[in-house]
């Protein structure tokens, strides 16, 4: 059995962005047109459907990291900063989009809140893990075809 894990991250955040653009479990807000992605960035993205590739990155960053919360993901999707002459410095992404995209994706029942000991956050639910391992087997029955 091909496992969320086995498969190229790239492949699997693509497969995934499309189905959840396909099923309509995440939207865009309307504001998400004119938005950086975060203090670091000096453009708006280039994809339009950048929103649904940062949730299916975020779906897989929930099942990678375990009960995960927004500043933890604020950093992972942070960067370095140019700043002209001085030296770079790091800065989260924006967490705005990433708490509206949690919020999302636990509306739509694929992540949970839930606490593991002192550690507390979202985690995948059933339908999640369900949805993932899915997509993972379509990529491998394509991959040897």
């Amino acid at each position: 059995m091909t496992h969320i894990q086995v498969i190229k991250a790239e492949e699997l955040i693509n497969q995934a962005a499309a189905e959840l653009k396909k099923q309509s479990l995440v939207q865009p807000l309307d504001w998400s047109k004119f938005v950086k992605t975060g203090h670091h960035k000096e453009r708006l993205p280039d994809n339009p459907d950048w929103w649904f590739y940062r949730a299916a990155a975020i779906l897989k960053s929930v099942h990678k990291l375990g009960p995960v919360g927004t500043q933890k993901l604020r950093t992972k999707y942070g960067g370095r900063k140019r700043r002209g002459h001085k030296p770079s410095h790091f800065y989260q992404a924006s967490g705005s989009i990433v708490r509206k995209i949690l919020q999302q994706l636990e509306k739509s029942e694929l992540i949970k809140q839930e606490a593991h000991g002192v550690h507390k956050g979202r985690v995948l639910t059933k339908k999640g893990i369900s949805f993932l391992d899915k997509l993972a087997v379509q990529i491998a029955k394509n991959k040897n075809n």
